[in-house]
């Protein structure tokens, strides 16, 4: 007979069997679904410190050139042909956008999802952009704002950021499926395997080309207004293929879809030795300039934005060999080479005469030059930080990439400094910012032009690089 002791202990001991089944299977449950709900949360992505470091560098390259250039002309943008310090800005940001865009769309759970962000965040970049160049904005030194809508200016910087940042950003998107995995063994297979993003560049150069030397451009006519009287001027054209700044296609384009009215009013082919005795510098027209030195002409127009699309495309490039090759040699090999590619045909097309460098048409060749300079720019902060692992003397340039818009708004749009000259005493132009820049540089240094220099690096630059690692450090960005 079974003793009454071990039977209870049997089943003591079953029942506790139970009791830890039934948690371990618990625990299993959660752990599924913990599993199934880890996809739905959005990770946090790993920073580039090389696409940073090179974005500030760019937002710093603005400040200086806009706010220095004009004691220095020869880093401000280039009357016309040729290429400056401040030329390489704007191509400089396509670059970095499509880098941009190849890392940020690596993968796409929905595509009709990110077409939405896309098209959400296009709108943001030309609602920006018109507020903040359309001339509504008169910072920093005009304490006024508002435009008039016959004068509003349509196009910009950021307009044209935001129309090639569509148009790669899409045609990335709805590519998405005719991605490798694995690339193919071979220098071109990293080509190949984005042949529909090289053949959305390849439309765009064959639209600007085909237009830029097929399009007849006729004579035209603009009015200058001042407060004593209104005159009208003609500008005489009747020709094809014209490079020059009187009656080329890009400036022509511009005139008929937008309207003479609504064109970037001071052009800096005014500072060419035709327009002005001043020359490389701003001064006064002279009596016997042409007719065309009056005239308005829009840099970041819209047919020499459809070639800038091309300076995207070889951004997103760079971005998908940072992303299909893992070693640092292979990386570089294909960076450095396709640079110095650009570069040789830039060079070659300028001094035969072929097709000048020029930032106001956005010419094939200067596309070549700027985009080959981006990439060895890109490749040289690649070895100092990623490679040789100096990362703390570029922090601040990554800081201000952090908060790029920020700092563009802020600084090269000048919006903080209208606020500081908001608070004045007696006169408008007895503000902190013309007392620091009168006192402490331009007296200091008995030199207004040498002054201005120092001011730009130490009082904006040095001061928006402190602003943003403090933001850094609290964790605040602005995005758009």
């Amino acid at each position: 007979m079974a003793d009454p002791e071990k039977i209870e202990e049997g089943l003591a001991h079953e029942e506790n069997m139970e009791k830890k089944g039934d948690k371990l299977v618990e625990q299993q449950q959660q752990q599924q679904l913990q599993e199934q709900q880890q996809p739905l949360v959005k990770q946090k992505t790993k920073r580039v410190a090389t696409l940073d470091a090179f974005r500030g560098l760019t937002i710093v390259l603005m400040i200086l050139v806009d706010d220095a250039g004009g004691s220095y002309a020869r880093i401000d943008h280039s009357p016309w042909n040729g290429c400056t310090l401040a030329d390489f800005v704007m191509p400089f940001f396509l670059f970095i956008v499509g880098v941009a865009i190849a890392l940020a769309l690596k993968k796409i759970p929905k595509i009709m999802d990110a077409i939405k962000k896309i098209c959400l965040r296009t709108l943001k970049l030309l609602f920006w952009g018109v507020l903040l160049q359309g001339g509504y904005s008169h910072a920093p030194n005009d304490l006024v704002y508002g435009v008039d809508m016959k004068l509003i200016r349509w196009c910009g910087i950021l307009q044209r950021i935001a129309l090639v940042y569509f148009i790669v950003a899409v045609i990335e998107t709805l590519t998405t499926k005719h991605r490798p995995t694995v690339l193919e063994p071979g220098y071109s297979s990293i080509f190949t395997a984005y042949c529909w993003q090289w053949l959305g560049g390849f439309v765009a150069f064959v639209i600007y080309m085909t237009t830029t030397y097929s399009l007849y451009v006729p004579d035209w006519s603009f009015v200058v207004s001042t407060d004593s009287k209104t005159t009208q001027y003609t500008v005489k054209c009747g020709m094809r293929g014209h490079l020059g700044p009187a009656c080329n296609a890009v400036g022509y384009v511009d005139r008929e879809v937008w309207g003479i009215n609504h064109l970037y009013m001071y052009p800096v082919w005014q500072r060419l030795k035709a327009c002005t005795h001043s020359s490389p510098s701003s001064g006064e027209i002279r009596e016997d300039a042409p007719s065309w030195c009056r005239a308005p002409f829009e840099p970041e127009g819209l047919l020499s934005s459809i070639l800038a699309i091309l300076s995207g495309t070889i951004g997103i490039h760079y971005g998908h060999v940072l992303i299909h090759f893992k070693g640092h040699s292979e990386r570089l090999k294909q960076w450095v080479s396709i640079a110095l590619g650009l570069l040789i045909v830039a060079i070659i097309l300028h001094f035969t005469d072929a097709i000048p460098i020029n930032k106001q048409l956005y010419s094939f060749s200067y596309m070549c030059f700027t985009a080959g300079a981006a990439g060895i720019v890109f490749s040289v902060f690649y070895i100092l930080i990623d490679v040789w692992g100096w990362r703390t003397p570029f922090l601040f340039l990554e800081w201000i990439g952090m908060n790029a818009m920020l700092i563009y708004v802020l600084g090269a749009q000048g919006i903080l400094p209208a606020f500081v000259n908001g608070w004045y005493y007696k006169s408008t132009n007895n503000t902190l910012v013309f007392w620091i820049q009168k006192h402490v540089f331009n007296n200091v240094w008995k030199s207004e032009r040498l002054g201005t220099l120092l001011y730009v690096i130490f009082a904006e630059i040095t001061f928006y690089g402190v602003l943003s690692g403090i933001l850094h450090k609290l964790g605040i960005y602005w995005k758009l």
